[in-house]
């Protein structure tokens, strides 16, 4: 996932303690995977840490101007964390270059001399449940006072519980049957004392630091734990190990507690995507818990949406409940992910043969490295939809290698609207729809404080060609495609009455105009938050802003027969002609200052559930509190000793608002503006190293020598790109911008059906530097992973810049050689499709369908 660690950060800090309906325990249950942005709307301090806040992040065009009104007004100052600086920092009070990877130091810097000078909102930290915060007008509250049992070795091992010190837990009849609550304990004067995380009638605010002992069970309290990470080191160390002056941190400290609730650290990919990003993040959300500013106007915010599952009202259209013959999903996925590897018939101890991620998924750079070893097991038809990988990943040039042998993955069959650097090695290319041709439901950003859901509709005619499936004509396209296989295979689930209720799914709108009117309804079972019925003049409108798309995209009897109700289409339209449904702009608030949207649940400073799994390739426990890890580690936890063999320079990456995606190297206009990129590099390294500004350079590192995408069978493109000398990178440090040095996308020829499709070279021009990120040394076949958090690591690897040869110069700018795609016309690819689904199924033994797709890609052996 793009965030990784970030959000994983968000999941376990906020899963409650508390009844499980579908377990019938009392556990932890309902993470959710998302993270928390600073509200721009009220703050007056803001720390950006890893935030490329005017060209990245999420939401220039809502959050710069707010920034830039706040910084121009005077009643907004801000600080940039980040070795590079970004265009934020023209604006911001001050820019402090950290070491990638090492920002956590500051945090925790500033977190010790904020407990040595007492600035914390101890009033805010000491309400131990949900009846203590809402004593106080608080809307969301911390386990900070909970007790924490220390086992032998020194580790906070797990929560000291009623029934560990002799009292009798309680215990509740629900749905039934009775179950046990054996509440946490917490010291109230000293006076041990349980506590229930969700009782609203039973405040209790718990003691802030405790070291003692209880029945003989040596206990902390969890903010006991976090100050003493926090005074694990001075000062001064803490800042020689982020590469900042002391008196930095302590004015940070100063004036991150000088604004009440209206400070906030906000934090984003620069912070998480190292192999020590999940306890960086966790670090950072921490230290905005201690001024307590969650939830509040000018704190820390997350987004809030409209459902359009129809769980909330159960209907009108209860997604979950749709499918006539539904089957849960079971097993284990490709990914390992939300599983703990030593209650699976695979455990062989440690290490296991890749990473298992108990709490983390959507693992990207894991999927293809684990289909081409067979771990957990073998795949045989992977379907990649809307993705680059071997662009977009860190050491990509790895997933390119898990894509080449056959026998490995047989059959890839990818959707997209391009030939892209990852797809010219798939099977079969599937066209789909734009952005301006689909239908999407993009929910929110944290920073966006209203309750929305917006609804992307097909705008303008398909550009992919028609096609026929259960008897309705619909643009090509993933949704087409999936269709179709359906039909073919005479699923359940699809066709005449492919719903439960009897309703056709015949078209791709037979299912996205019912989450229309799941929005539409609202979230209340009586319908009183439906929005109004359209009239005839809206109605009108909506026909007339469609009447240019084709009866295949656009046809209002088909669209009415999806959602059935009159009156509820009419709902449905009232939102699809605003684009979606959004609160009132004076709602956001309520009179307290507290968000109307408000998280409103318990934070959790310590992760009880991190602390009772272990990791799978070491056979420990993860670390259950905020903690300073060394960044840059192998997959065993091991550092990588780069460094000394002379790759000294940290290589990060960014984007440049006119660059922003792997594919928006086709718009011309923007290229016009940004038509290269360039290796960012400090005046002192420069010097020191002997290259001057725009000379041609090559990066290499301690996994990819050479310096080359190794492309396979299209040949080997050299990393070389131009040198820009600026003071605005840390010394000790290279950057380069997303976006450029593509091998297709257009940037070579491409043969499809014997028509050669000439390049254009301006789409090669500039320098992609991914494969040279490091490849992890225990695994070897993938790029570096946070083993905790999940993210793939963007910012740690160390390479050196070399001279290029001369043939090496020559091709910056260049594709590489001609790729040749046979069209999938006519039976034959309906053959191969077939023998692919009966593979699938187990009726086709997969060498007949190796030979197949072999002999179609021109293959006589493994690539």
């Amino acid at each position: 996932v793009c965030q990784g660690s970030l959000y994983f950060t968000g999941k376990a800090m906020s899963y409650q303690l508390a009844y499980d309906e579908k377990k019938g325990e009392y556990t932890w249950t309902g993470g959710e995977k998302f993270y928390w942005q600073a509200d721009l709307t009220g703050a007056e301090f803001v720390i950006f840490v890893g935030a490329n806040i005017f060209e990245g992040n999420y939401g220039p065009p809502l959050r710069v101007k707010e920034v830039t009104q706040g910084a121009a007004s005077g009643k907004l100052r801000y600080v940039v964390l980040d070795p590079r600086a970004q265009k934020g920092v023209a604006h911001a009070t001050k820019w402090i270059p950290t070491k990638s990877g090492y920002d956590a130091a500051v945090a925790f810097g500033m977190m010790r001399w904020m407990f040595a000078k007492g600035r914390f909102d101890a009033r805010f930290l000491s309400a131990a449940n949900k009846g203590a915060a809402k004593a106080i007008g608080e809307p969301s509250w911390t386990n900070a006072t909970w007790l924490v049992e220390i086992d032998e070795k020194g580790f906070p091992a797990k929560l000291l519980r009623m029934s560990h010190l002799g009292m009798a837990p309680e215990v509740r009849v629900m749905d039934g049957k009775e179950v046990v609550f054996d509440h946490p304990i917490v010291l109230v004067q000293g006076k041990p004392t349980p506590v229930d995380p969700q009782s609203e009638d039973k405040p209790v605010f718990g003691d802030l630091f405790v070291d003692t002992t209880l029945n003989g069970i040596r206990v902390k309290s969890v903010l006991q734990l976090i100050r003493e990470e926090a005074f694990s080191r001075s000062l001064e160390e803490w800042a020689e190990l982020a590469g900042v002056e002391p008196e930095e941190i302590v004015w940070l400290a100063h004036e991150f507690t000088s604004h009440g609730k209206r400070a906030v650290v906000d934090i984003h990919r620069g912070a998480s995507q190292h192999t020590n990003g999940f306890y960086n993040a966790f670090a950072w959300n921490v230290l905005n818990a201690l001024i307590g500013n969650y939830d509040h106007h000018g704190g820390y915010v997350r987004a809030s949406t409209y459902d359009i599952t129809g769980k909330k009202a159960e209907g009108p259209f209860y997604l979950d409940k749709l499918h006539p013959n539904k089957l849960e999903p079971f097993g284990i996925s490709i990914i390992r992910h939300e599983v703990d590897y030593e209650k699976t018939t695979l455990f062989e101890g440690y290490p296991a043969k890749r990473p298992w991620f108990p709490h983390s998924s959507d693992i990207y750079q894991e999927i293809l490295p684990s289909a081409a070893q067979g771990y957990p097991y073998p795949v045989k038809i992977l379907f990649h939809y809307m993705g680059s990988p071997a662009y977009a990943l860190p050491a990509g040039h790895t997933q390119i290698q898990a894509m080449l042998d056959p026998d490995r993955i047989p059959l890839i069959v990818a959707f997209d609207i391009v030939v892209g650097d990852t797809y010219l090695y798939a099977d079969y290319i599937i066209p789909d729809l734009s952005y301006l041709e689909r239908w999407e439901f993009h929910g929110s950003h944290p920073n966006v404080i209203w309750k929305v859901q917006t609804v992307r509709q097909p705008t303008i005619a398909p550009i992919p060609e028609e096609v026929k499936v259960f008897g309705e004509r619909m643009p090509l396209s993933a949704e087409a495609f999936l269709l179709a296989l359906a039909e073919h295979l005479g699923v359940p689930g699809f066709g005449e009455k492919g719903f439960a209720n009897g309703m056709p799914f015949r078209r791709p709108e037979d299912f996205y105009l019912k989450m229309v009117a799941n929005l539409a309804f609202g979230e209340k079972a009586d319908g009183s938050d439906a929005v109004p019925e359209a009239d005839d003049r809206e109605m009108e409108i909506f026909r007339q802003a469609r009447r240019h798309l084709p009866p295949s995209v656009f046809d209002l009897e088909k669209w009415k027969a999806a959602i059935g109700d009159e009156g509820l289409f009419r709902r449905a339209v009232y939102v699809l002609n605003r684009g979606g449904r959004f609160q009132a702009f004076e709602k956001a608030f309520k009179p307290d200052g507290t968000l109307a949207n408000a998280y409103g649940r318990q934070i959790n400073l310590y992760l009880e559930k991190h602390a009772k799994s272990k990791n799978s390739m070491t056979g420990k426990p993860y670390w259950p509190l905020p903690r300073f890890f060394t960044p840059y580690t192998d997959a065993l936890g091991q550092p990588i000793q780069d460094e000394e063999k002379g790759f000294e320079l940290t290589l990060i990456t960014h984007r440049w608002i006119t660059m922003t995606k792997s594919r928006t190297i086709s718009n011309y206009w923007l290229l016009n503006i940004t038509p290269e990129n360039y290796i960012a590099i400090n005046p002192e390294d420069a010097k020191r190293l002997g290259f001057k500004d725009g000379e041609l350079v090559k990066v290499v590192s301690a996994s990819n020598e050479a310096g080359i995408w190794d492309l396979g069978p299209l040949g080997k493109k050299p990393m070389v790109g131009k040198v820009k000398v600026m003071e605005g990178i840390r010394p000790g440090h290279l950057a380069f911008a997303l976006g450029f040095g593509h091998w297709a996308y257009g940037a070579s020829d491409l043969e499809i059906n014997g028509q050669v499709i000439k390049p254009d070279l301006r789409r090669a021009t500039g320098i992609h530097a991914n494969a040279a990120m490091r490849v992890d040394p225990v695994l070897k076949d993938v790029g570096l992973t946070d083993i905790t958090g999940g993210s793939a690591v963007f910012y740690d690897s160390k390479v050196r810049l070399v001279r290029p040869t001369p043939e090496e110069a020559r091709t910056y700018g260049e594709g590489v050689r001609r790729v040749a795609l046979e069209g999938p016309a006519g039976v034959r690819a309906k053959e191969i499709l077939e023998k692919a689904l009966k593979a699938a199924r187990g009726e086709l033994e997969p060498e007949a369908l190796r030979q197949e797709v072999a002999s179609q890609l021109g293959l006589s052996q493994k690539v």
